[in-house]
């Protein structure tokens, strides 16, 4: 693998015909479609406790509200292709360590070994970001979204019927599913301005200078990936906010060490510079 200290004659020799790349590329795509397949396989064996496990909040409130409460599914087909989207979420889920790895020994051959360094965190940063998103989604805005949208029941009319809750298992699964991945790659945002200061693109004082138009940005943002409620709205536009802040602190700290670098650099040229001119004049 080239490194920092290779002539581009040695570089050269790491390179690979076109041809080598894509059958490079097949195989590490072949690793990912069989995993994907085997994790959908286990997943769909256990997909009603998946599906349980996704409904328990909806569930643990309906159970403080007492009386008798379910799900319901009105074509012959819906509640098995609930389950096949369940069981496929969650293989994309538990395969995205899979797929990065593939991704990063495709890429890993052609990349110095400072930049090996750089592009690594943000590789093992993604999944890690994206669990914490949809953990969020899980265990703090389903529970307060759904209280919010069985605020609109009425047990008692003082005329007319009643209105209740008889939620649908696909269309529960599609908000879950929307909330989640809404959540997941939105915490994405400090990995990708990162790379992009990384790459010279944006800059600390860029950031903060656009950061009234982010706040705008985050709440459009916001009511496009949520449902139409308050809460989700905020519960998401809330921590976009706090992850540009936290992309502008990882942007200035990359700046810092750039330019700590260029400044090792420019003190070792000046060092070696006197030892490569002649003796005497």
């Amino acid at each position: 693998m080239p490194t920092t200290d290779e002539t581009p004659d040695d570089v050269e020799a790491y390179r690979m015909p076109l041809f080598d790349h894509l059958i490079e590329l097949r195989r590490r795509l072949l690793y990912c479609l069989v995993g994907l397949i085997v994790l959908f396989l286990a997943c769909y064996s256990v997909s009603g406790h998946i599906y349980g496990f996704l409904v328990q909040p909806l569930a643990d409130i309906l159970a403080g509200r007492g009386g008798e409460r379910r799900m319901i599914f009105t074509a012959l087909h819906e509640a098995f292709f609930t389950y096949i989207k369940v069981s496929f979420f969650a293989a994309m889920f538990l395969a995205f360590p899979l797929i990065a790895i593939q991704v990063w020994k495709f890429v890993a051959p052609g990349l110095y070994q400072n930049e090996k360094r750089a592009f690594l965190p943000f590789l093992i940063a993604t999944p890690v970001l994206f669990f914490f998103g949809g953990a969020l989604a899980y265990y703090v805005i389903f529970p307060l979204a759904w209280r919010f949208f069985l605020g609109f029941e009425v047990a008692s009319p003082a005329e007319g019927l009643p209105i209740q809750l008889e939620a649908k298992v696909d269309q529960y699964l599609s908000l879950v599913m929307q909330l989640i991945f809404a959540f997941g790659l939105c915490f994405q945002m400090p990995v990708v301005l990162s790379l992009l200061a990384q790459a010279g693109m944006v800059t600390a004082a860029g950031l903060k200078a656009k950061r009234r138009y982010a706040i705008v940005l985050a709440f459009v943002a916001a009511a496009i990936l949520t449902p139409p409620d308050v809460i989700s709205q905020i519960g998401l536009a809330i921590p976009i906010m706090l992850l540009y802040e936290v992309s502008v602190f990882a942007a200035g700290l990359i700046e810092k060490r750039r330019a700590a670098r260029a400044e090792a650099d420019t003190d070792a040229d000046s060092e070696a510079q006197p030892a490569a001119d002649p003796e005497g004049d």
